[in-house]
C-alpha cells in the first residue's frame, strides 16, 4: 500500500508532461535540423542538436503542465482522466513542475547559441500569455499557437546555425497553422460561445474564412522561395507543388465544410514537411 501511495504523485507528474507530445516535438526539431543543415554536416552539430532535443522535451512538458494547471476546473468535466482532476497531483505541484521545466529549458538553450536562447524565451512568453489570457481572445490565441508551431522549426535551424532555411520553414508553418486554427474556430463557433471570443464571432464566419484563406495563400506564395534561393534541391519542387495544390483545394472547401477543411490543411502541412525533408537531404 505504501508503495502505491508513493507511486501516485510520480505517475501524476509523468502524465502531466505528456511524454508522447514531448517526443513528437523533439522529432519535429530533429527533422528541422536535418532539413536545414543537410545529412552531410548534421553530425558536426551533434551536441547542439542533443541539447535542442532536450530543450524541446522540457519546454513541451512545461507547457503541458501549465495547461493542466490553468484548465483544472474545465478538466473536471472535459478531461476527468487527467492527473489533476483524478487527484494524482495537486495544482501547486503542476505549477512547480512547469516552472522547473521551463527553467531547465532556458538553461540548456543557453549552451547552444543566442538564437536558441532567444527563441526559447520568446516562446515561453507566448506560452504563458496564451494560458493566462490569449486562449480566450480568439485571433490573438491563434497567433500565439502559430508562433509556437513555427518556433519549433526555427529552433531546429538555430541549433545547426542555419537560420536562412529555418526562417522560411518557420514562416510556412506559422501561416499554415494560422489558417488551420481559424478554420477550426469556424467549426467550433457554437461550442465556443460564452467561453472564447474567436475571430468568427467578431467578424463573422465568412470573413474569418477569408482571413484563413489569405494565410493559406501566403504559405503557397512563400513555398517557391527555398528553391529559388538555392536553399533546397530540385526534389523539393514536385512535392511542394502537391502541398500547394492541397492548400488551394482547402480554400475551396473550408467555407462549406470547416471540419473537412482543417483536416485537409493538416494534410497539406504534412506534405509540405515531406517536401522540405526531400529537398534538404537529397
Amino acid at each position: 500500500m505504501a508503495n502505491r501511495i508513493e507511486r501516485k504523485p510520480i505517475e501524476g507528474l509523468f502524465r502531466l508532461l505528456r511524454p508522447a507530445n514531448c517526443l513528437m516535438g523533439a522529432a519535429g526539431t530533429l527533422l528541422a535540423s536535418i532539413i536545414c543543415v543537410g545529412p552531410e554536416e548534421f553530425l558536426d552539430y551533434g551536441s547542439e542538436v542533443l541539447f535542442s532535443l532536450l530543450v524541446v522535451i522540457f519546454f513541451t512538458g512545461a507547457g503541458n503542465s501549465l495547461n493542466d494547471y490553468f484548465d483544472r476546473e474545465i478538466d473536471k468535466t472535459a478531461h476527468p482522466e487527467r492527473p489533476i482532476p483524478r487527484g494524482l497531483v495537486s495544482p501547486r505541484s503542476a505549477l512547480i513542475l512547469s516552472v522547473v521545466s521551463f527553467s531547465i529549458a532556458i538553461i540548456l538553450s543557453s549552451f547552444i547559441n543566442l538564437w536558441s536562447l532567444g527563441i526559447v524565451l520568446t516562446s515561453i512568453l507566448f506560452m504563458i500569455s496564451y494560458e493566462v489570457s490569449l486562449k480566450r481572445e480568439g485571433l490573438a490565441g491563434n497567433l500565439a499557437i502559430s508562433w509556437l508551431t513555427g518556433a519549433l522549426f526555427l529552433f531546429g535551424g538555430a541549433a545547426v546555425d542555419r537560420m536562412e532555411v529555418a526562417w522560411i520553414l518557420g514562416a510556412l508553418a506559422f501561416l499554415a497553422t494560422l489558417g488551420r486554427e481559424i478554420v477550426k474556430d469556424i467549426q467550433d463557433v457554437q461550442g465556443d460561445r460564452g467561453i472564447r471570443l474567436t475571430l468568427p464571432m467578431r467578424i463573422g464566419a465568412r470573413n474569418a474564412g477569408f482571413v484563413a484563406s489569405l494565410s493559406f495563400i501566403g504559405a503557397v506564395l512563400l513555398s517557391p522561395v527555398p528553391y529559388m534561393q538555392e536553399l533546397l534541391s530540385i526534389y523539393y519542387v514536385p512535392i511542394v507543388l502537391v502541398s500547394d495544390a492541397i492548400f488551394i483545394y482547402c480554400e475551396t472547401i473550408h467555407f462549406a465544410d470547416p471540419k473537412r477543411g482543417q483536416k485537409v490543411a493538416k494534410l497539406a502541412m504534412l506534405v509540405a514537411l515531406i517536401a522540405f525533408l526531400f529537398g534538404g537531404i537529397i
